[in-house]
C-alpha cells in the first residue's frame, strides 16, 4: 500500500480527487478497501496528473473502524445522521476534491474502475456511473432476486419515467463533480439516495455517462445493511415522488377521458341524438362526476409537483410548461375557477327550478345535477389550487415570471458550491 497519493502535507486546494466511503462497522474489510483506494489514486496521479485523498464517512461504527481509517492515513469524518445517503452527504461535504468517487467499504467494488470514471469527468461529464451489468459480476456477489428482478425492474422504471438511458442505476461505485453534487440538492438518507442522484441529474440535464464496473463478493463477516424489500420500496417511492407527470398526470388524463366519455354518452342519450338507447344510467353518471373531480385534483398536483421541483432547482422548465404558465397564474386560476363556480350554480339553479315546477317530485335523470355539482367542485378547486401554486412558487402570483427566474437559476447554479454544508440538517 502506498500513501503517496494522499499526502497529509498537501492543502485542500491541491486535492483533485476524493474517494468517499460510507462506513458502518466495516473493520473486517476497511483496510483492504483503503489499500485498493490508495492504489487507484496512485494510478490516477500517473495517468491523469491528479492528487487525491480518502474520506471515510463513519456513520457511528462501534467496531474500531475509525481507528483503522486514521491509522492508514484516511480522513475519517463522523456523520451522526444515520443512513447510506446521509453518510455520503456528510463525506462529500468534508471532501476537498473537485471530483468525488463514492464506493462501498465492504470490498465489493474495485476502485481501479474509478480511474476511467474520473477521466470521464475531466472530459466534461458531470456524473459517471459504474455499470455492473456491462462489467463483471463475480458468481455469488449479487443475490439472484437483485440481479434478475430488483435492479433491472427499478432501473427500467427509472429509464421509462425519466429517459435516463442507464443500465445500472443502483451501482455503488460512481464519480461526480463536487459542484454538480451540491447543485442537485440531494436529500435521501437511505439507499434511495442512489436513485435520487440519477433522477435529479437527468431532470436537470447534467451530462451522465457510464463505464463498466466489477462487483465482487464482499469481505464482510455479517449480513449486508441492504434490506431488499424495504430499500426497494424506498427506491420506487422516490421514482414516483420525483415524477409528478407519471404519478398524477397520466392517471388524471385517463380518468378525465373516461369521465367525459360517460358524460358525453349520457348527454347524447338524454337529448335523443343517441337514439335514446344507452346503458349509461344514473350510477355511471355519478361515477363520471366523481372521476372528473378526482382528475382535476390530480392535474393540480401535477402542476404543484412540477413547480416545486423547478423552485428547488432539480427540474428544468419544458416548452410545454412555459406555454401553460400564463394559464396557471393566480389571477387566471381565480377567474376560471369563479367562472366554473357560477356555471355550476346556474346549472343547479335550473335543476332546482325544474324540480320545484314539478312539485318536488324526484328527478329521474341525475345528469344535470351531477354536471352542476362537478362544475362547483372544479371551480372551488381551481380557486384554492391557484393559491396553492402561488405558495409553492414562493408566494409569487406570477408563475410565468417565477418559471423564468427558475430557468435563470438553473443556468448559473452549477458554478455555486455552498461554503458550508450541515450534515445534520
Amino acid at each position: 500500500m502506498s500513501g503517496s497519493a494522499c499526502d497529509p502535507a498537501k492543502t485542500a486546494n491541491q486535492i483533485d480527487v476524493s474517494i468517499v466511503m460510507p462506513c458502518l462497522n466495516e473493520a473486517h474489510s476497511l483496510a483492504q478497501c483503503i489499500a485498493n483506494a490508495y492504489q487507484a489514486l496512485d494510478k490516477m496521479r500517473l495517468s491523469l496528473g491528479f492528487e487525491g485523498e480518502i474520506v471515510i464517512a463513519d456513520n457511528g461504527s462501534t467496531d474500531g473502524s475509525q481507528a483503522i481509517a486514521e491509522r492508514l492515513g484516511a480522513h475519517c469524518v463522523p456523520v451522526a445522521r444515520r443512513g447510506y445517503g446521509a453518510a455520503l452527504q456528510g463525506g462529500v461535504a468534508a471532501a476537498a476534491g473537485r471530483y468525488i468517487v463514492m464506493g462501498d467499504a465492504d470490498g465489493s467494488y474495485d476502485f481501479d474502475d474509478a480511474i476511467a470514471m474520473v477521466a470521464q469527468l475531466a472530459g466534461g461529464a458531470d456524473l459517471c456511473m459504474g455499470s455492473r451489468f456491462k462489467g463483471y459480476i463475480e458468481p455469488g456477489a449479487m443475490p439472484w432476486k437483485n440481479r434478475y428482478i430488483g435492479n433491472p425492474v427499478l432501473t427500467g422504471i427509472l429509464n421509462i419515467l425519466f429517459h435516463s438511458a442507464i443500465s445500472d442505476a443502483h451501482c455503488g461505485i460512481r464519480a461526480f463533480k463536487r459542484a454538480a453534487f451540491f447543485d442537485l440538492g440531494l436529500s435521501g438518507e437511505g439507499m434511495e439516495f442512489a436513485s435520487e442522484m440519477v433522477i435529479k441529474a437527468t431532470l436537470k440535464g447534467l451530462k451522465v455517462t457510464e463505464v463498466p464496473a466489477t462487483l465482487r463478493k464482499d469481505l464482510r463477516d455479517r449480513p449486508p445493511h441492504l434490506r431488499p424489500w424495504r430499500d426497494g420500496w424506498r427506491h420506487l417511492r422516490y421514482l414516483l415522488m420525483l415524477s409528478p407527470s407519471w404519478l398524477f398526470g397520466i392517471p388524471a388524463g385517463i380518468l378525465a377521458l373516461f369521465a367525459l366519455a360517460i358524460l358525453a354518452t349520457a348527454t347524447l342519450a338524454s337529448s335523443g341524438l343517441g337514439g335514446g338507447n344507452t346503458r349509461v344510467g344514473n350510477y355511471w353518471i355519478i361515477l363520471a362526476g366523481g372521476l372528473l373531480i378526482i382528475s382535476h385534483t390530480a392535474a393540480l398536483l401535477v402542476a404543484a409537483g412540477h413547480f416545486f421541483g423547478l423552485r428547488e432547482g432539480y427540474r428544468r422548465q419544458s416548452e410545454l410548461w412555459r406555454r401553460l404558465a400564463p394559464w396557471l397564474s393566480l389571477e387566471s386560476m381565480l377567474m376560471t375557477g369563479l367562472a366554473s363556480l357560477f356555471c355550476g350554480l346556474g346549472v343547479l339553479a335550473v335543476v332546482l327550478g325544474h324540480w320545484s315546477a314539478n312539485s318536488f317530485v324526484p328527478i329521474g335523470n341525475v345528469l344535470p345535477g351531477v354536471v352542476g355539482t362537478a362544475l362547483l367542485a372544479v371551480g372551488a378547486q381551481n380557486v384554492l389550487g391557484g393559491f396553492l401554486l402561488a405558495i409553492v412558487n414562493g408566494n409569487n402570483a406570477d408563475l410565468k415570471q417565477q418559471a423564468s427566474e427558475a430557468r435563470n437559476t438553473l443556468r448559473t447554479s452549477t458554478s455555486r458550491v455552498p461554503s458550508a454544508v450541515s450534515i445534520n440538517a
